[in-house]
């Protein structure tokens, strides 16, 4: 079992996800294509001007007024996705196979961080749960999305620290990796995909059409 899925399951993962990045992307430029107003308004500019004012925290007017949720959500998305690629064991991975290595984190600072993304991810639970206009809008996909993207790092902390059957341990983890790799592009995890381009539409729409700031 260990075997196949850490051999040809990952290559069936990183081949679905690439594969179904690109075609999400190309099915998006696609479709801007067809909107004539799109590629026209776009703004090097604003766009840049919009991408590096929403990824500073705390710099707009939304996330001032809400400093705790702004903490939770850039904890969890910084360690949900830096952990896993600085993570030592990933990177000495990388390098018996394609012998291709990088900077690593100490393995406390990955446990820290792998502590956050699990407990931001209980709050988020929670939130959906307990707040009324909150859970107006969730559906059971929120949930099993919520699942797919914390459940790499419950088995690999629990693998890691061999406090339950380390093989098992380390297989659900690989499986439970593989299986966020194949959502991405097909489940709302793809807004990693569109962030960027939805970010620029909305400043060069803001800043060079409406000459306003979007924030």
């Amino acid at each position: 079992m260990y075997e196949f899925v850490s051999g040809p399951l990952v290559w069936i993962s990183f081949i679905v996800f690439i594969g179904g990045s690109i075609y999400r992307l190309v099915s998006m430029f696609k479709l801007a294509d067809k909107e004539k107003v799109i590629f026209p308004y776009m703004s090097l500019k604003y766009s840049l001007r919009s991408l590096i004012h929403w990824i500073i925290p705390f710099a707009s007017t939304n996330m001032r007024r809400r400093p705790f949720m702004t903490i939770i959500t850039f904890a969890f998305h910084i360690c949900l996705v830096l952990t896993p690629i600085f993570l030592l064991s990933h990177n000495l991975l990388w390098y018996q196979s394609w012998k291709i290595s990088w900077w690593t984190m100490p393995e406390r600072t990955a446990d820290i961080m792998t502590i956050i993304v699990i407990f931001t991810a209980i709050f988020f639970l929670i939130r959906r749960l307990v707040l009324p206009e909150v859970r107006f809008v969730t559906f059971l996909s929120d949930y099993a999305l919520l699942t797919v993207a914390v459940a790499p790092f419950i088995t690999g902390f629990l693998a890691y620290h061999q406090w339950l059957p380390y093989k098992t341990m380390l297989i659900l983890h690989i499986i439970s990796g593989e299986i966020m790799l194949i959502a991405i592009p097909f489940t709302r995890l793809s807004h990693m995909l569109y962030f960027v381009f939805t970010r620029a539409y909305m400043g060069s729409e803001f800043g060079a059409v409406r000459n306003s700031k979007d924030w």
